[in-house]
Parts: C-alpha cells; sequence; structure tokens
C-alpha cells in the first residue's frame, strides 16, 4: 500500500515500533544505511516482537539506491519544517514517505533535491523540536491508510 523509508535510523526500538506498523498496515519498510545499530539487534527484535517474520525489510546502502529502488510516483519528506501538514494532502496507493534521523532528521541537501511541495510537517507545539520516529511514522501512515478506506493490502 505505502512505502516507508527510514534514512539513517539510529534507535532500535524507534525501527522495530515501524517493523510492526508495517505489518499491520500492510506497508512495506526500506531502511538506507548506515544504521545505527545491527538489523539482527536484540532492542529491534523486542519492539518488534514477531511481526518481523511478517515484514520484508529491504536495505539500501545510500538514498539514490532506494529512490530508485521504490520508484514510488510520490515521495513525500516528512520533517519539522514541511510547507505543508500531512493531514491537508491526499494520499494514494503507492505514495512513500521519507523520514530522517532521529537526532538530525533530514538533511537540507535532500530536502532541496525533493523540492518543498514534496516537505510534510506534522504540528507541534511551538519551541519543540520535533516527536518520535516511530510515533511520527505511524501518524502519516495511518492518515494515508484511512484517507484510503483502510484497505487491505496482503502482499506487502
Amino acid at each position: 500500500m505505502f512505502d516507508i523509508i527510514l534514512l539513517e535510523p539510529e534507535i532500535p526500538p524507534n525501527t522495530g515500533n515501524v517493523i510492526r506498523l508495517c505489518a499491520n498496515t500492510g506497508s512495506r519498510l526500506h531502511l538506507v544505511h548506515p544504521l545505527g545499530f545491527s538489523i539482527d539487534d536484540a532492542q529491534l527484535r523486542r519492539a518488534g516482537l514477531d511481526y518481523q517474520q511478517m515484514v520484508r525489510v529491504r536495505e539500501y546502502p545510500d538514498l539514490a539506491a532506494c529512490l530508485a529502488s521504490v520508484a514510488a510516483p510520490r515521495l513525500y519528506a516528512v520533517e519539522t519544517g514541511g510547507m505543508r501538514r500531512y493531514s491537508d494532502i491526499r494520499f494514494h496507493p503507492g505514495d512513500a514517505f521519507l523520514f530522517g534521523r532521529e537526532t538530525e532528521g533530514l538533511s537540507r541537501a535532500v530536502l532541496e533535491s525533493l523540492g518543498g511541495e514534496a516537505q510534510v510537517s506534522i504540528p507541534m507545539r511551538p519551541g519543540n523540536r520535533s516527536i518520535n520516529l516511530s510515533n511520527a511514522v505511524a501518524l502519516v501512515i495511518y492518515e494515508a491508510w484511512r484517507q484510503n478506506d483502510f484497505v487491505m493490502n496482503v502482499n506487502p
């Protein structure tokens, strides 16, 4: 249904939670190296529980290789400085969502390469930096899935 791209994730439980989210929404997960952990990390397994068997996690050496492989018709970069709120966009099956590192988000170079229209944000109280990565992914994916009447994809 949707593609979730985590660019250089650093915290294993966040990625484990996203694995569980993918299993429950039919989304596909793409991890772009370097990772801040081993894919076999115990914390990753604990957060993902047995859902890791239900999701094919694809890994890429860099963002360019990932984007070439995913080839989504529309790609959205979810970042605190995004021009539009994620809830104001009409999402379609096949859309992809790019999330940056927990500590730094997406680099200026990545954001500039995608253009301003591709950047979306999650509203927050003024003065706050960001919300947890796995929470951000959940908010955006469930909104996209809701807009598509929670259609089930049995072959993620």
